[in-house]
């Protein structure tokens, strides 16, 4: 177990959405991923519901904690020490929005938010590891951050988790950034297109991997997800950003073989 944890300190290890109607956006995202979703049924968990693939753990879906909360998804970064990372994110110039709490034996969970204003979990294994699917169709693909100030956001996550960069140019002399954890791209950043109504802000947004995205886009969209970025291509693949019935945001993401 100890070795699992170190192996995937400082990468995305699990993500999960709170949604104002837990019910209906299970059924929104079984519908579009053929996920089978099973509801904890001890009260601590909340109605905490494990969205699964061929037996394997794949995301949460809950309810919000609070009512201001907003209907999103939450990537979560693991670490071996969830007190000591929100300690470094204070430091860091960060905020710490929910403070290390344990989540039964499962294991310890914060939500730290960056200097741009983008939030992001920490999960401290216990019970659950997290082990993240990855890159498989219908289930985690990669966690994008759009910042408002994302140099700032940058060195914010360098303290943090020690991510190192990899740039590169976007269209119109955009920068893209990967971040790199162990030499590996583990996730991506750039500045917030200034288009974007000034309401709007900074975020962490994830990507669903699928075997088709207009297929998956039209799927999407028949069943109640609302248009944000219609299907296109990019360097390294297709990829297109919706928004589900209930207001949170992901994206669906095929990779060049």
């Amino acid at each position: 177990m100890a070795e699992a944890k170190t192996a995937v300190a400082h990468k995305p290890i699990w993500l999960d959405l709170s949604s104002s109607d837990a019910a209906g956006s299970r059924d929104f995202y079984s519908k579009l991923f053929g996920w089978n979703i099973e509801v904890n049924p001890d009260p601590q968990y909340g109605g905490y519901g494990m969205a699964k693939i061929a037996g394997k753990d794949v995301a949460g879906i809950g309810p919000k904690m609070s009512p201001e909360a907003p209907n999103a998804w939450l990537v979560y970064i693991a670490t071996a020490d969830a007190a000591d990372t929100a300690k470094k994110a204070k430091a860091a110039g960060g905020n710490v929005l929910a403070e290390p709490m344990a989540i039964g034996p499962q294991g310890t969970m914060a939500v730290i938010q960056d200097p741009s204003g983008a939030a992001i979990g920490v999960w401290q294994a216990g019970q659950m590891a997290g082990t993240l699917v990855t890159g498989k169709a219908n289930a985690y693909g990669w966690a994008e951050l759009n910042a408002r100030g994302v140099d700032k956001a940058k060195s914010f996550y360098k303290k943090v988790f020690g991510w190192g960069e990899k740039k590169s140019e976007m269209a119109e002399g955009m920068e893209y950034t990967e971040f790199l954890a162990g030499g590996e791209s583990i996730a991506g950043g750039m500045e917030m297109n200034p288009m974007v109504p000034a309401e709007v802000p900074s975020y962490w947004l994830a990507y669903f991997t699928v075997a088709d995205v207009d297929a998956a886009y039209n799927k999407a969209t028949e069943i109640g997800a609302k248009t944000i970025l219609e299907p296109q291509d990019f360097p390294g693949g297709r990829f297109a950003i919706l928004s589900d019935p209930q207001g949170a945001s992901f994206g669906l993401l095929k990779m060049k073989e």
